[in-house]
């Protein structure tokens, strides 16, 4: 996918492309193996009020009057997610019926996208209108971009191609808002409805940082890829 068979004309040109690659090949890595590992770690410490992450959720989806938004458990881990079509809230075999501050964190924050599509949230709103220009573009922009590189009496192609990879990014743009509102949202839930303890709320935080910077990581190598399309059409 990365590999279009250009030849560089120096090696500054090379070297920029090569850690360009490496960073948006590492980056993402290192933020998944971090919320990997943070969520392994405070999975182990358990709530004291001894609630599971599903009971959890089913109290702050009716404190907000969502009623209506069922919860279901799914397979997976860290699988989590919250389907506005369906109105429903899925936790995964990770979370579901789990006591850990690490699961009940991700329960709340989930519950928070759901509270975000019943106000209207102004973010998820117009994330939602680009998912289906975004998912044609994100099958798509590297086949019209490589096409504008071979087809050389259609050069124009490459711009479009990084024209439909822009709105790509800017999905990501518009997804990260929305993921750090529902983790505040969740936060401030679980501190001021004392669903868990003070103690208690550090840990629950830790795990929706780390889960955070899956998606600013995901934004940054993004951005790379970027740089090194423009790199490339200008050859």
């Amino acid at each position: 996918m990365y590999g279009y068979g250009y030849s560089y004309g120096d090696i500054s040109a090379y070297i920029t492309d090569i850690l360009l690659f490496l960073g948006m090949m590492i980056i993402p890595l290192i933020a998944q193996l971090g919320v990997s590992l943070t969520f392994s770690k405070y999975n182990k410490v358990h709530s004291s009020r001894g609630l599971t992450a599903e009971q959890v959720a089913r109290r702050i989806l009716d404190l907000n009057g969502l009623h209506d938004v069922r919860i279901e458990r799914v397979g997976g881990k860290l699988s989590d997610n919250y389907d506005p079509r369906d109105n429903v809230v899925h936790l995964s075999d990770s979370t579901y019926g789990k006591t850990s501050v690490a699961a009940i964190g991700i329960a709340a924050h989930e519950c928070g996208h759901a509270c975000q599509h019943a106000e209207a949230y102004r973010p998820i709103l117009l994330r939602n209108k680009l998912v289906p220009v975004t998912s044609i573009c994100s099958h798509l922009w590297f086949y019209v971009f490589l096409a504008g590189c071979f087809l050389t009496f259609l050069p124009f192609l490459r711009y479009v191609g990084i024209l439909m990879f822009c709105a790509v990014i800017l999905f990501q743009l518009l997804t990260l808002p929305t993921e750090l509102n529902a983790s505040r949202r969740a936060m401030k839930t679980l501190e001021n409805d004392s669903i868990l303890e003070h103690s208690e709320l550090s840990p629950a935080r830790k795990v929706l940082t780390a889960a955070a910077m899956t998606y600013i990581a995901s934004l940054a190598s993004s951005f790379m890829q970027l740089a090194r399309l423009l790199m490339r059409s200008r050859r």
